[in-house]
């Protein structure tokens, strides 16, 4: 298996992992996060009926007019800024992160670090 491959299964070993334990309620829906090479996207998600409740990427035309660069911390902190007032705006305030199977640094955590100054309790 080359490199590229075994990264990607591992990752998605550990998000299964994670998600075993990390469940989305109506009280404290899941905020997930996905990172490509180019974009980042958040989501707030109730698990209990699988439905979206919120969402914020920097594919988003109001944000990727306001960034030079997609990829970079700078913009997985204006995606986390963007989560938490769209959330505060949908009336959720608690949330529990899913980290996607992603190490806690860099941009995932850029982003956590944004939605929680912006308002969101995680």
């Amino acid at each position: 298996m080359d490199r590229n491959k075994a990264k990607v299964s591992n990752r998605g070993r550990r998000r299964q992992r994670i998600r075993k334990k990390v469940f989305g309620t109506p009280d404290r829906p899941r905020l997930s996060v996905f990172r490509s090479g180019r974009h980042m996207y958040a989501q707030i998600i109730n698990d209990s009926t699988g439905v979206t409740l919120v969402s914020a990427s920097t594919r988003d035309k109001l944000l990727a007019e306001q960034l030079g660069k997609t990829g970079n911390r700078s913009a997985a902190g204006a995606v986390g800024q963007a989560i938490a007032e769209r959330a505060r705006a949908a009336h959720i305030d608690k949330v529990v992160f899913d980290r996607g199977g992603y190490r806690y640094q860099g941009r995932v955590k850029e982003l956590a670090d944004a939605a929680r100054k912006a308002g969101l309790s995680f």
